[in-house]
């Protein structure tokens, strides 16, 4: 190794290099004894610190955090030279968002509108503070442009609420808007915004608390009393809530009360939101009648359209499915799901070579509808070449990359969030030569994840060993052959909920390589009459694989040795993979597609495309895609329930 790039991995290892070192030194117990004074606010005991900290990586964290304390009452001039001396970073872009904040929240608009031009980030609450800024001029635009936040189904933040009751005040956003936003909410189970979202409605038109958390607590058993009032809109929109809420377990009853003569009390309008709402429940949990609901609810956007889609594919409706695709927006149309879809059904409707060319479009993407695409064309998966690997300058000059330094420096000492906010802004817009020298600098440092999703974002040159690496492979592969489990699957979990990072934990308390959560992991431990366990060593990779191995075993089994179900259920529970198997087998792709959870659809067929690619990284027996999905079996019926123990929910 040349000298120079032993003295810079040097120094990154010395200061970053996290997996290298045996415990905190004392540098850096101060700066986490810094850290724990700016998150309690104690600004004499970060003063007291700070001086230990001058020349240390992450020196311009102990800075932001002691002006961030004095922001409200900081100097402008304090606050531009943090800005011009960290130009380009991630913290001056925090510190510009936290400052433009302050001016807006203390009236000091001329100084945000000189600030505000200068952020690169999107933040909606600073966005709104603009829009507000604008509003005070008249601005014809500000009621069109907020229209995005209104319409998103999250609580609005401080500027935006501000600016929803300037709006309000002005009559620019009306009783129609509000009421269209306490649907929304209530659509999307924020119960709590929903509420908040009523000081938007006249207060004559204003819905009772008591009877809406009557609704909210069990809006079935009111549907079963009168309708109320249908003149007053109070009692309209209580009704139409609780059946919004009703149909989240039931839509077909909902849909029988709804069509048995009620929907005729309402108008136009608020028939087809019902009927839209009633079709978008009811394909999400697989009924075959909300393809007939869709018929009434009149015009759809993409979203729905492609729910449109779905359930057309549970019932086989190939004629819907090119239907549905048809009438979506031309960027929707060229998304590869549903390229890939509308070739399939041009297939499947006797068009072969119309399908061919569907397929085409995206068969040399490497991601799981470019294999499944590939697979209808027979094709084999041939990895791309590899990219030469980067020369000592170049992760030399990684090294060197400030940010990148900063980064590694903060994984070290487990301040995760800020490390991977600051390994994501400094990669931006890095070339596929840059972006291959800091994926090794990360595997080198063993930031698994930091390595393979910097490797995954090469466009041209490539290098699939690194986009899918397989640390603790030996300990990974010999629980999976223990519990009979195919070890590229296995690492396809793994790479999935961890990235293999042994001291990961998610929002919901999962642990470790394979997000065990902890009564799972009481369970398996149990099970497997594991000696001396305790929650603090699923950070150890033997036994996290030891008990995320003997789950997915017991999941697989339960689900007919299906790997799709089994991954389902290893995201989202067991209960709910069994409630979306349906009553007759479904092709496995179609299944994938059809999972009503964002999260776990996405989740499923990265797994699934993760093993494809594991075994031929791996070099072991190649199967397609399409073949490992296979067919998922029927639910099989009169079986109480398959949960026997605590789960992953």
């Amino acid at each position: 190794m040349k000298p120079a790039l032993q003295l810079a991995l040097a120094l990154v290892f010395a200061s970053t290099g996290f997996a290298h070192a045996a415990k905190v030194d004392s540098q850096d117990a101060a700066l986490l004894a810094a850290r724990d004074a700016f998150e309690s606010g104690n600004r004499a005991r970060l003063a007291a610190v700070a001086p230990q900290l001058q020349g240390h990586v992450l020196w311009p964290y102990v800075e932001y955090w002691q002006l961030f304390l004095r922001l409200p009452a900081a100097r402008s001039e304090d606050v531009r030279d943090f800005l011009s001396r960290y130009a380009g970073s991630v913290l001056a872009e925090q510190l510009r968002t936290d400052w433009l904040k302050v001016l807006a929240r203390s009236g000091r608009w001329e100084l945000f509108q000189e600030e505000y031009p200068l952020l690169s980030a999107d933040d909606p609450d600073v966005t709104c503070y603009a829009l507000l800024a604008r509003s005070k001029r008249d601005d014809a635009v500000v009621r069109e442009q907020f229209s995005s936040f209104w319409g998103a189904a999250r609580d609005l933040p401080d500027g935006c609420l501000q600016l929803a009751r300037t709006l309000s005040r002005s009559g620019q956003l009306g009783p129609a808007e509000a009421w269209a936003r306490f649907r929304l909410l209530i659509d999307a189970g924020l119960m709590g915004a929903a509420r908040r979202s009523l000081e938007f409605v006249p207060r004559g038109e204003a819905i009772d608390p008591r009877r809406l958390s009557g609704v909210i607590r069990a809006p079935s058993r009111f549907l079963k009393g009168p309708p109320g009032d249908l003149n007053k809109v109070a009692d309209r929109e209580l009704l139409i809530a609780a059946m919004t809420l009703a149909s989240d377990s039931d839509p077909v009853s909902v849909a029988k009360l709804w069509g048995g003569g009620l929907s005729a009390r309402f108008s136009s309008e608020d028939t087809k939101y019902v009927w839209l709402m009633l079709a978008m429940n009811g394909a999400q949990r697989h009924v075959p009648e909300a393809l007939e609901w869709f018929g009434k609810a009149g015009a759809l956007n993409d979203e729905q359209l492609a729910w449109r889609a779905r359930i057309s594919m549970r019932t086989e409706n190939w004629t819907e499915v090119r239907n549905s695709i048809d009438r979506m927006s031309a960027v929707a149309k060229n998304d590869p799901v549903w390229t890939y879809w509308y070739g399939r059904a041009q297939r499947e409707l006797g068009s072969p070579l119309e399908a061919e060319g569907y397929f085409q479009r995206i068969a040399g993407e490497h991601s799981f509808y470019g294999r499944l695409a590939a697979d209808e064309l027979g094709a084999t998966l041939r990895l791309p070449p590899r990219a030469p690997l980067p020369t000592e300058a170049e992760v030399t000059d990684a090294a060197a990359v400030p940010g990148l330094a900063r980064a590694l420096a903060l994984y070290r000492i487990d301040m995760r969030a800020e490390a991977t906010r600051e390994w994501l802004w400094t990669i931006r817009g890095m070339d596929d030569r840059k972006l291959l020298a800091a994926a090794d600098l990360a595997r080198r440092n063993e930031a698994w994840d930091r390595a393979i999703s910097t490797a995954d974002r090469t466009v041209v040159a490539h290098n699939f060993s690194v986009r899918y690496l397989a640390p603790y492979r030996e300990v990974l592969a010999e629980k999976a052959r223990s519990r009979d489990l195919e070890e590229c699957w296995v690492l396809g979990v793994v790479r999935q909920e961890s990235r293999f990072v042994t001291a990961a934990k998610s929002s919901a308390g999962a642990a470790g390589l394979m997000q065990v959560m902890r009564p799972t992991a009481k369970w398996a431990a149990q099970r497997t009459h594991m000696k001396n366990f305790s929650w603090a060593r699923l950070r150890e990779p033997e036994v996290n694989a030891s008990l995320g191995t003997y789950y997915l075993r017991h999941v697989l089994d339960q689900f007919d040795g299906s790997p799709v179900l089994a991954a389902a259920a290893y995201n989202a529970g067991p209960s709910r993979a069994k409630l979306w198997r349906g009553t007759s087998a479904v092709e496995g792709a179609i299944f994938a597609e059809t999972i009503p959870f964002v999260e776990t659809r996405d989740y499923v067929k990265k797994v699934m495309a993760n093993t494809v690619y594991y075994s031929a990284v791996l070099g072991t027996e190649p199967m397609p895609l399409k073949t490992r999905l296979g067919v998922v079996p029927p639910r099989r019926e009169g079986v109480a329930s398959i949960r026997t123990e605590p789960v992953l929910e």
